[in-house]
Formats: structure tokens, sequence, C-alpha cells
């Protein structure tokens, strides 16, 4: 383990007082309402297309049964709040790299140059992976989980004259599916795994900054290994293919966060060798022996 002394940097020429910085953040704020408002209207326009997009899903898992695709409406105004709902999934979805961008901009002034070169990949990366982890939920892990859940239903059993007197007859258990609790678990499902894939994002930031270290992350296998079993436990249905694969990804990106920040402390030590502002321990420790 090695220290550095940072040479100063300027900070672009934009600092202001608090007021004037309120007001900025204010303005960041507006535009992104902006933003996320005009994505929900779009979204409003197209959500049966989305709705009929959603619904792949459960539908491949009940053609693989032979059953009919059909969700139902409970209460009256239901397919109306189903609407509502679909339109604040897509209008989140579609404002994310606009809201990203925004807090960008309140953010950069403060930062040095060097900084904001270090930030701008970040903001790229991030709504990448949130789209890369949804994409995931929704190609992989509801295949899986509906069709578990989709598993417990059974044909009615019908006792006939000719069977034996003491058959019973069993009630049959269908799948009749609300249409505004389908769609709530699947955007629940979407947006916890878009944001879990955000973990290398945030980790490798984190150690560009210096607030977490390849070494430290790496003692914290084990306490790491631990949360995500039970993240996996209360993200995914409760069968094991679901876990191990939600484990297996997550814990995956979880060691990719850690080789990039090793990447990253190696590059940023050899510029300080390079310009002679590397102190190492052992140098420190003599320092203080004499």
């Amino acid at each position: 383990m090695a220290t550095a002394k940072r040479p100063e940097e300027e900070i672009d020429d934009s600092s202001a007082p608090l007021i004037e910085h309120l007001a900025e953040l204010r303005s960041r704020l507006i535009w992104s309402m902006l933003a996320f408002v005009g994505a929900m209207v779009l979204s409003y326009t197209v959500w049966q297309p989305i709705y009929n997009f959603l619904t792949q899903p459960i539908c491949s898992a009940l053609a693989d049964r032979g059953q009919d695709c059909q969700l139902q409406i409970i209460k009256l105004q239901e397919g109306f709040f189903t609407a509502i709902n679909i339109s604040f999934f897509g209008g989140f979805v579609l404002a994310f790299p606009i809201i990203g961008y925004q807090l960008w901009r309140f953010v950069a002034p403060g930062l040095y140059r060097s900084e904001k070169q270090a930030f701008l990949p970040f903001l790229l990366a991030s709504p990448a992976m949130f789209f890369l982890g949804a994409a995931f939920a929704y190609y992989v892990i509801l295949p899986m989980a509906y069709d578990f859940f989709l598993g417990f239903q059974q044909g009615p059993v019908v006792a006939t004259s000719e069977e034996i007197t003491d058959t019973k007859q069993v009630a049959g258990i269908a799948f009749q599916g609300s249409m505004q609790e389908y769609l709530g678990l699947t955007m629940k499902f979407l947006l916890a795994f878009g944001m879990s894939f955000q973990l290398p994002v945030l980790l490798t930031l984190m150690g560009k900054a210096g607030l977490a270290s390849a070494a430290g992350l790496a003692s914290m296998r084990k306490y790491a290994v631990l949360g995500i079993l039970v993240l996996a436990a209360v993200v995914t249905p409760p069968d094991v293919i679901s876990q191990v694969v939600l484990f297996t990804v997550i814990y995956g990106l979880y060691e990719i966060s850690i080789q990039l920040i090793r990447r990253i402390e190696r590059k940023r030590e050899a510029e300080l060798r390079a310009q002679g502002l590397w102190v190492d321990d052992v140098d420190d420790d003599a320092e203080a022996e004499k």
C-alpha cells in the first residue's frame, strides 16, 4: 500500500455563491422533471405496444402449457391505472439519460478538470448498464420466474360412476392474472435488475475517487457473497435456478469491479511515479524512524 501527493489542480472558473448554486439546482431539477413528464406523456400515447411487449414473457410461458394468454381487469378503473403505471415506467426509462446529464451539469463545475474526464465515462456507462440489467431480467429471469409460478396450476379431477366410490373431486387451479398485478410485478423485476447492474459503475467510480480500493473490496468478499445471496433470495422467485443465475451474475459484476479498480490504481501509480510524486510506505516509515 502506498500514498501519493496529488498536485494542485484548478477548479473550473464557475464557482458561485450559495444562492446561485441553489438556482442552478432548481434549473436542473426543472429540466429533469420536464424530461420525465414529456417521456411519460409519450409513453402514455403508446402504452398498448409497451403492454404487449411486457406481456410476452407470461404469454410465452402460457403458450408452452397450451393455455391462452389473457389478463383480467378486476376493477373498472384498473385498465386506466395500468396505462398510467406504464407511462410512469416508460417515462423513467426514457428520461434516465437526460436526468443523469442534468446531474452531471450540476456537479461538473465543482470538479477538477481531470475528474471531469474521469467521471464522464461513468455517466455514459450507467444507462447502458441499466438497460443491460433490464434486458437480462426480461429475457432470462422472467421466463424462468413465470414458468415456476405457473407450475402451481392443476387441472380439475371429477369422479365418474365407473370410478371408485371414495374418489373425491379436486378443485382445479388456473391462472387468471390481474392486468395491474402482473405489470406491477414485471416492472419491479426490470427496475430491480437495472439498478443491480449499476454495481460495477458505482464501485468503479468510488475507486476512481479514492473511496474504495481493490484490496478493500477483495477483503470484503465473504460479506459480499452473503449480501448477494440475500438479494437473490428476495428479488427472484423461490426456485434454485433463478437464484443461482442472479447470484452468479451479480457476484461476477463484483469481481469485475475489483479488477477495474485494480487497473485504475495501477494506472494512477504509474502516472505518479513518472511525475516523481509517488511515495512508498517504506520511505515514510524510514523517515518516521529518523
